[in-house]
């Protein structure tokens, strides 16, 4: 009997999913594209710069580090995530466009990017087509699925669910030209405090806030507990609340993805949402969206 095109497609769908699932590809047997090796040189460089951080210590670098980790970390929180990936809150273009700029600063790729393989995370959290799933490894959902492009593309296809960001010429811009604005700023970094400002800005204070990002992709579907019942492994980890600006309340998040807030209860901290929520005071973040009571019952965990 033969099948319709929807239950074929459906058949392919599966057998593809089962062969990605079967994949568990060596690093010498996968094919390394330009852009992975772009991204493979800038995260040995920054790793590199930090060696060198040490022994060009000065009390004006370390605050440098800090201002790169927190602009770079609240751009990717407030911009890339929870205005851009999810549209949690809006906000004039100026200063939805410069959100995104500080979000550049961190090093974690464009706009269209970020979001795009975000977006896909959530589509397919946990399963064999998850961008970054720890179900392939710790160290794989960490860091190592960033340098595998090809990897990305044949699990969830081409970037076709970020259509909002490519009508945007800012966006457009900015992925053609991501690594002109990150040489640029390595090299103010070097211009006004020599190697002192280039190893602990671009080295300490971006490594710091990159494997924040990364816990919250690995350690965060691993470890910490549980309060709505999700069908993914999310979790909130307490501790990591401050250094992430408040997106390790993971578990909360992917209860309610389009939430503006992430650290639900008032014991859980989230600076991003603080910013946020000043930004809504004074009337520049508008359409603010929050869990509604029932959507709250209907996701809690029975205890």
């Amino acid at each position: 009997m033969s099948m319709s095109p929807a239950e074929e497609n459906h058949r392919k769908n599966v057998e593809d999913k089962a062969e990605i699932g079967r994949r568990k590809r060596a690093i010498w047997e996968r094919k390394w594209r330009r852009l992975d090796i772009v991204k493979a040189f800038a995260s040995l460089f920054v790793h590199f710069l930090c060696l060198l951080a040490p022994f060009n210590f000065t009390w004006p670098a370390l605050r440098v580090a800090l201002v790169v980790y927190t602009v770079g970390g609240l751009g990717i929180t407030i911009s890339y995530h929870r205005n851009l990936a999810h549209r949690s809150f809006k906000v004039p273009k100026w200063l939805e466009y410069l959100f995104a700029y500080c979000g550049l600063l961190a090093i974690q790729g464009d706009p269209i990017d970020w979001v795009s393989t975000h977006r896909y995370h959530h589509q397919f959290t946990d399963s064999d087509r998850d961008p970054h799933s720890p179900k392939e490894g710790f160290w794989f959902s960490h860091l190592l699925w960033l340098f595998d492009t090809g990897y990305l593309v044949e699990k969830c296809g081409r970037r076709t669910n970020v259509e909002d960001l490519k009508k945007q010429w800012y966006y457009r811009f900015l992925q053609r030209t991501v690594l002109y604005h990150i040489l640029a700023f390595g090299f103010l970094l070097y211009y006004f405090g020599g190697l002192s400002f280039l190893t602990w800005g671009m080295g300490i204070g971006v490594a710091m806030e990159h494997h924040v990002t990364c816990c919250i992709n690995s350690l965060c579907h691993i470890w910490g507990s549980r309060t709505w019942k999700t069908s993914d492994t999310s979790r909130n980890v307490w501790w990591l609340s401050v250094f992430s600006f408040g997106e390790s309340w993971h578990n909360n998040h992917h209860a309610f993805e389009s939430s503006a807030r992430q650290g639900l209860e008032w014991w859980q901290i989230d600076i991003s949402w603080y910013i946020v929520r000043f930004l809504e005071i004074i009337g520049l973040a508008t359409d603010v969206k929050l869990p509604s009571e029932s959507q709250r019952r209907r996701m809690a965990l029975v205890r």
